[in-house]
Parts: structure tokens; sequence; C-alpha cells
């Protein structure tokens, strides 16, 4: 005789129902691990890389008896970076006066009779002092254009107006205004186009929204500051004051007076 099967378990009963608990309690924390845990590591991940990139670069210029890693059995990371720091901000000091900027002009001049430098200096210099100016306005807009076909909006970064030989091409009845738009996840690739400023629909977020929003394929969406202040300051408030009780009422649902239990020692002394 064969021996019977076992009896399989009941997909309802309270150890089913458990055991499916516990898993699911360990997916949610494994999850929540990665979302902790993933960001914090392609950050770090991007800057050590940043870090090493720019050691990599500065410290061959640097003579090994100056560099504290020819002393120390260990390599200091980031020394590269603190000397670039350092040599980038003295040498926008030293441009600041009448010295330096003599200097700079001079070899300036040096580079404007390269026959093939020159014209990359100059396109690099101009595109530096426009995504770095503090005065400027490029990229520094965001709006909404309609792109690809009309009825859809895509996310653009306002970058200059046209010059008057676009302008003059495009008819001077109507001002347009370059536009950059971003692809996404990468917002570093995109397509640049010229358009009627009066197509253009600016946007009141931040350039750092409007990227996350790109990169995030409209995950993350621009919160309100201000909703968030007023957010926290309410659940501020219900901390401290606490959750209101009602007071009963010395008369019943009905309508007659409570009994005396009910009623407290200060009402039952008036009574």
């Amino acid at each position: 005789m064969s021996e019977p099967s076992p009896p399989l378990a009941d997909p309802d009963s309270p150890l089913a129902r458990k055991r499916v608990s516990v898993r699911g309690r360990l997916r949610n924390y494994f999850f929540t691990g990665v979302i902790v845990a993933g960001p914090l590591a392609i950050t770090i991940y991007i800057t050590w890389w940043c870090i090493s990139l720019i050691d990599g670069w500065v410290k061959p210029l640097v003579p090994s008896a100056y560099l504290p890693d020819h002393y120390l059995p260990f390599s200091v990371p980031g020394l590269g970076l603190v000397i670039a720091f350092v040599a980038l901000t003295t040498l926008g000091a030293l441009t600041a006066n009448l010295v330096g900027r003599s200097v700079v002009e001079f070899g300036e001049v040096l580079l404007a009779r390269t026959p093939v430098i020159s014209g990359l200096y100059r396109g690099l210099r101009q595109v530096f002092e426009t995504l770095f100016s503090t005065s400027g306005t490029s990229f520094r807009t965001v709006g909404l254009v309609e792109f690809p076909v009309k009825g859809t909006w895509s996310i653009v970064f306002l970058s200059a107006p046209a010059g008057p030989d676009v302008q003059g091409a495009l008819g001077a009845g109507n001002e347009h205004v370059g536009v950059f738009l971003p692809c996404a996840p990468n917002p570093t690739t995109g397509f640049f186009f010229y358009l009627p400023r009066s197509e253009v629909i600016e946007l009141s977020i931040s350039v750092d929204d409007a990227a996350k929003l790109v990169m995030s394929a409209g995950v993350i969406q621009p919160e309100d500051p201000q909703s968030r202040l007023q957010a926290m300051a309410a659940g501020l408030r219900v901390a401290q004051v606490g959750p209101i009780q009602p007071r009963p009422s010395a008369t019943s649902p009905a309508g007659s007076p409570a009994s005396p239990a009910a009623m407290p020692a200060r009402d039952r002394m008036d009574a």
C-alpha cells in the first residue's frame, strides 16, 4: 500500500498568511534599502570619479617633492582638486587687477594670431562667459513649446534672443529666441532651434527642477516650497497643541439632562 500524501496547506490559514506577510515585508525592506543606498552609492561613485580625474590632471604638473604622496606610504585623494581650486582662484584674483588683465590680453593677442587655435579659443571663451556669467540669463529660464507635434508640449531652456542676421532672415515682425530642448534621460543632448517668443510659455520652476523632471521622465515633479513649509508648520502646530478633545455636554443626545454620575463634580454640587 502506498502511503497517503500529506494534506495540502490551506492558503487561508494563519501560517500561510504569516509566511506571505514575512515575504512581502522582506521585499519592502529590500527595495527600501535600494532606494536609500542607490542614490548614495551613485553620488559617491561620481564624486570619487571626478576627484580622481582632476588628481590625474593636476598632480603630474606638480613636482613630486612638493606632494605629500612622496613622503607618505599612501596617496592623498583630493589634493589635485585643492590645488586646482587654489590655482583658479588665484588666477581670477590676478585677472581682476590691471597687471593680470594686461597679461591675459597679451596672451589672447598671441592666440588670436594662431590660425587654428584662434577660432576654437574665441568660441570656447564665449560659451564659458555665457554659461558662468553671474549677470547672464541664458539657460536660466524654463519654458514649454509645442513639440514634436501640435498638442504635445516639451520642456525647453531659453538660450538667447536671435542675433541680427538670424532675426533678419526670419523676419523682423516677430521676435525670435533660441531654445534648447533636452532629451530624456540625458539632458546634455537635445535639439536647438529658434522659435517666436510668443510660442514659448515661460515657467516659474527652476532649472534644477526642470532637469530633474527631464531626467526622471516626469516621475519627479517640482515641489512648491511654500506649500511644503505650510504643511510642516501645520504638523508642528498639531504636535504642540495635540488633538482637541470635545467637552461632554450637560445634556444627553436626546436632549434630556444627563445623569449626576455623568456630570462633573462642580456641576453636581451646583445641582
